[in-house]
């Protein structure tokens, strides 16, 4: 039996969608007194050639599909012994590891189906600890969305306090809504870098993957009448719960809006995609937030972007929004440190779920928990 109130190592394994590169953390859990502390962290980056195979993968035949399966597998637990080696923590002193995955397909909804690859077993192999992994699909089993799952971690470490929403922007962008009094909730917000990422790679034919600083939307004019038509669209109409897979704002979404990128319209096209992330982060504030909800917690890659940030700011007049390093936290460690936190809890079979978020019909243990040999 596990004993209660004790502090426990467990690693935390993310590839967003913006399939950029590896997140690792390593945490210490408290368990029993809901306190979580990021050790170490660091994001091990994929080769441009590996970086279009996940982005393709979703059209991939089988025989590819399945390679890049344990390829994945295969360079995770190389990144896993790297991280381990430069932070100087044996594999003995980690009670858990609790891997995401690569979503290459989501599908939400009645009929719908989701897909996150990357062979856990090389991980378990590797190292001789148990992994947790392939969190989605029981929470679809159960009715839910299959996402988001990151709002059980903010009711884990921000439930107890005032109301708060914690804004993540990745490839796609998310919120949840916590705090005393709240009934934690959470959704997908719309686009996160998804589309920058994905226009830059564009303009440089893959040579840059994402726009640094922001400096090329600093550079140029917003549109606000194309903003406001895109804003327009379906999905933002709709209620809670709700789900995005990342290719429906990506390469398609580009070319139906902006037509062909190139040197003269990119600065613009950047400005008015770096704005158009920002407005549809403070409409989903704006419909949905909690009474007394004044701050915004940003993490991801987008708390990155100053450019973002000023115009997430300036959306949102009146609402505190920060960082999440301002409270101790990369940015980008927050989605690995959840999935140690999932994988931890998974292993131990407590419940790791926000039902609320995902549409499910009940509290569920996510996670498939693969033990090593012996």
């Amino acid at each position: 039996m596990i004993k209660k109130n004790r502090t426990i190592k467990a690693l935390g394994l993310m590839s967003g969608t913006s399939a950029d590169g590896l997140s690792i953390a390593l945490c210490s859990v408290n368990d029993g007194k809901r306190e979580l502390k990021v050790e170490a962290y660091k994001t091990y980056p994929y080769s441009p050639a590996l970086q279009g195979r996940i982005i393709a993968a979703n059209g991939f035949r089988t025989p590819e599909l399945s390679a890049l399966n344990f390829d994945l597998g295969r360079l995770w637990a190389g990144m896993v012994r790297r991280f381990c080696g430069e932070h100087r923590t044996p594999y003995r002193d980690i009670a858990v590891i609790g891997s995401h995955g690569q979503t290459v397909y989501h599908l939400p909804g009645e009929g719908g189906s989701t897909l996150q690859i990357g062979e856990p077993s090389f991980l378990a192999e590797e190292t001789g600890l148990p992994v947790v992994a392939d969190f989605r699909p029981t929470d679809m089993a159960a009715g839910g969305q299959g996402a988001p799952l990151i709002p059980f971690f903010d009711e884990y470490l921000f439930g107890g306090g005032r109301p708060v929403a914690l804004q993540n922007i990745g490839g796609v962008g998310n919120v949840a809504f916590v705090g005393k009094g709240v009934r934690t909730f959470g959704f997908d917000t719309g686009p996160g870098n998804s589309l920058m990422d994905t226009a830059v790679a564009m303009l440089t034919g893959g040579r840059k993957t994402y726009d640094a600083g922001g400096r090329m939307a600093a550079a140029g004019r917003i549109d606000r009448k194309k903003t406001a038509a895109m804003l327009r669209l379906p999905f933002f109409s709709r209620k809670p719960p709700k789900s995005l897979d990342r290719d429906e704002f990506a390469a398609g979404f580009l070319k139906r809006w902006f037509g062909g990128l190139n040197a003269g319209n990119a600065p613009d096209a950047l400005a008015t995609l770096n704005y158009y992330t920002a407005a549809s982060i403070a409409l989903a504030f704006g419909k949905f937030a909690p009474n007394g909800t004044r701050e915004l917690i940003v993490s991801g890659g987008g708390a990155l972007n100053p450019v973002l940030m000023r115009n997430i700011a300036s959306e949102l007049p009146g609402i505190n929004v920060r960082s999440i390093a301002e409270i101790g936290i990369d940015p980008l460690a927050k989605e690995p440190a959840c999935f140690a936190l999932l994988g931890w809890l998974a292993f131990k079979g407590e419940s790791n779920h926000c039902p609320s978020a995902t549409g499910a019909g009940g509290r569920r243990i996510l996670g498939k928990v693969l033990f090593p040999a012996g």
